[in-house]
């Protein structure tokens, strides 16, 4: 019997600033695999077990293929499984790394867009990222380099 996974992306940092489809994805978790960008006070009063995935550099609580096997074992297990990970998962947080496993195995999921801070702390300090006339483009970069898993 399989689960199901939600990516959820916990915006910016204030908890507030989450998605009304993400909380909601996290009222219905039975598990949440959350990093360390985000806010305790997402996971404050949940019922779902909360596990620490969180990785910064040089300190790992798991690698990456091990939090996508915890991911695939638990849907597998039948759990509704909550990623939560800081800012948006498609904006350098490694979410279609975690999207494209789960398809390779079959494990049904879902995406919940989250803000990114690449676009909202520019614009809370009062610089807004695109600005007509001032401001056209805009490029986020990344300073990690791609893993052999990455597509060319």
């Amino acid at each position: 019997m399989n689960g199901f996974v939600t990516l959820v992306g916990a915006g910016p940092g204030d908890p507030d600033l989450i998605t009304l489809r993400g909380q909601r994805a996290l009222e219905g978790a039975s598990v949440v695999l959350y990093d360390h960008l985000v806010d305790a006070r997402l996971l404050a009063g949940l019922a779902a077990e909360r596990v620490f995935v969180g990785k910064r550099c040089g300190a790992h609580a798991m690698t990456q293929e091990s939090i996508i096997a915890l991911m695939i074992r638990l849907a597998r297990r039948g759990e509704r499984v909550v990623r939560l990970k800081g800012g948006d998962p498609s904006v350098l947080g490694r979410g279609g790394e975690e999207a494209l496993a789960l398809a390779e195995q079959g494990i049904p999921f879902d995406v919940v867009p989250g803000v990114s801070s690449a676009t909202a702390v520019p614009f809370v300090a009062g610089i807004p990222v695109t600005h007509r006339g001032t401001a056209a483009p805009t490029r986020t970069t990344s300073r990690s380099r791609p893993t052999s898993r990455a597509p060319p």
